[in-house]
């Protein structure tokens, strides 16, 4: 396969699964396993970093107009009934911390699991189990929008994210959504506000991970870098192909799921990572024998 056509390829995998409750990371950890080439190749790690980076530019552009209000009627809220602290984007704010915090003194663990494809696997199936429990059982919301969070939800919501970092394969997006679901928001708010969340989280994760991969480093060999400077221009084109293609299946993807959850439950995601997390299972089971 030619590079171009897997940049294509690793784009829509991104741009499809970064903000449904599947997990990119497990996808493109498959897409690797079965298309056998290294994304740890200092290269397609900067690539993935990248295209991420793509993924998440599709929130502001879709979310500009929520986001513009927040900022306008902040701290008190449109309603005048929020604060400092309990503000939605201060809700954001204060749900990210937590699970950055966390997620910083446990990177260690957290790198060996992103090796582990029986670790991805096990996240996949035990989430969707997990989701379509919680999307069958809260099913009477109190808080139906954003601006009704409190702070302890936030709080919660935030801690639960943590599984998402600790657990490649738990998805984000389902941590969090199920994660607000259990406190009491109804989806389309839960919804949004894991994408407000997936904001600075994945930005500061994304921009340290690029950090580390271009920055020179006293414990990493020179060849294990890779500066910016050193990209030729057959592959900056390939960089920017997968960046354009993210960004647009991310915003196609983003808008269509919004609009599904005003309808629609998480079930059929649920199943899907059911069966994909045994599938993988079987692969690595049968292939080990």
């Amino acid at each position: 396969m030619s590079e171009f056509l897997l940049s294509i390829l690793l784009g829509v995998v991104e741009g499809l699964t970064e903000f449904l409750p599947v997990s990119s990371t497990a996808h493109l950890r498959l897409v690797e396993a079965v298309l056998h080439f290294d994304l740890h190749d200092s290269f397609w790690k900067m690539y993935t970093i990248v295209i991420q980076l793509g993924a998440i530019l599709a929130l502001p552009v879709y979310f500009w107009r929520r986001i513009l209000e927040f900022v306008m009627t902040f701290p008190k809220g449109e309603r005048g009934n929020r604060n400092l602290f309990t503000h939605p984007l201060s809700l954001t704010l204060i749900a990210f911390v937590i699970t950055a915090v966390t997620a910083l003194a446990l990177k260690k663990q957290i790198g060996e699991n992103l090796e582990s494809l029986k670790v991805i696997s096990l996240a996949l199936l035990l989430g969707g189990i997990v989701m379509w429990i919680i999307d069958a059982t809260f099913t009477r919301p109190r808080v139906m929008h954003m601006e009704e969070m409190s702070l302890p939800q936030a709080v919660w919501i935030g801690a639960a994210q943590i599984l998402s970092a600790i657990f490649p394969g738990t998805s984000r997006s389902m941590a969090t959504i199920a994660a607000g679901q259990v406190a009491g928001m109804s989806r389309p708010a839960a919804l949004e506000f894991s994408f407000f969340l997936s904001m600075p989280t994945m930005v500061v994760a994304t921009g340290y991970d690029l950090f580390k991969t271009v920055a020179p480093s006293r414990n990493t060999p020179v060849e294990g870098n890779l500066a910016p400077l050193a990209v030729n221009a057959h592959q900056w084109v390939v960089i920017a192909i997968g960046f354009v293609v993210s960004f647009f299946v991310a915003l196609a993807v983003v808008a269509w799921f919004m609009q599904w959850v005003r309808t629609r439950g998480f079930v059929p995601f649920a199943v899907y990572r059911i069966i994909l997390g045994l599938a993988v299972l079987a692969a690595l089971f049968f292939g080990s024998t």
